[in-house]
């Protein structure tokens, strides 16, 4: 029985989370100094709580889930949740993974440093070998793109060039502030999540980021 009911907690959880991942995804906005259709906001941060909580499996679930929602009005034919979901999956599942083998607030740094790092090169990959050569096919052909980039620095050069200098620190940057918001409200957020305050407790290191 208790079992069951950490099992339907959990799935009650991840779809709130993602719900709120899906409302946050659409409250974003440019960035001085980049390209048009890199936009920031903060629907990686219920994907972070959400793994910090429950494992990694729990946060990249979140981050699926508010892509899918996403796709009702998607502007990119879906190339632009593709790559969220990619870069957020590295993000909350790297974190998620960390923290779960080191729940402590040294543990939840190194897993929010780590998710950010991994998602960061996954980003640049990805980007590369995956998303905008589809988007060439579909919306924009590649020059277009590369003089986007070149319209804030006429040095770059290439597409690769270009995520190196842009995205790279972008995504990095965004997952470093995301994390300092979690560890802000995550102590708060905890004993609400979890089905038994006491329990979880019990389960924790004394100086882990749940207590």
């Amino acid at each position: 029985m208790k079992k069951n009911n950490v099992k339907i907690r959990t799935i009650a959880v991840i779809g709130i989370m993602s719900a709120v991942a899906a409302v946050l995804q659409f409250l974003e906005f440019p960035i001085p100094l980049m390209p048009a259709f890199i936009k920031f906001d903060f629907s990686d941060l219920p994907g972070l709580i959400t793994a910090f909580a429950f494992g990694p499996i729990a946060g990249i679930l979140v981050s699926l889930l508010k892509n899918v929602i996403h796709l009702l009005v998607t502007q990119s034919g879906g190339v632009g949740e593709l790559a969220n979901f990619i870069i957020a999956a590295f993000f909350t599942g790297t974190a998620g993974l960390i923290y779960k083998f080191n729940r402590s607030r040294k543990g939840a740094f190194l897993a929010s440093l780590g998710g950010s790092l991994v998602s960061a090169v996954a980003g640049i990959a990805a980007n590369y070998f995956v998303i905008y050569p589809i988007y060439y096919k579909i919306a924009m052909p590649e020059q277009a793109i590369l003089g986007m980039y070149q319209s804030i620095l006429p040095s770059v050069d290439s597409i690769l060039k270009s995520l190196l200098i842009f995205n790279l620190p972008f995504t990095f940057v965004k997952g470093l502030i995301i994390s300092c918001i979690c560890f802000l409200i995550y102590k708060k957020l905890s004993p609400v999540l979890k089905e038994n305050k006491e329990q979880r407790k019990s389960k924790k290191a004394e100086n882990g980021i749940d207590n």
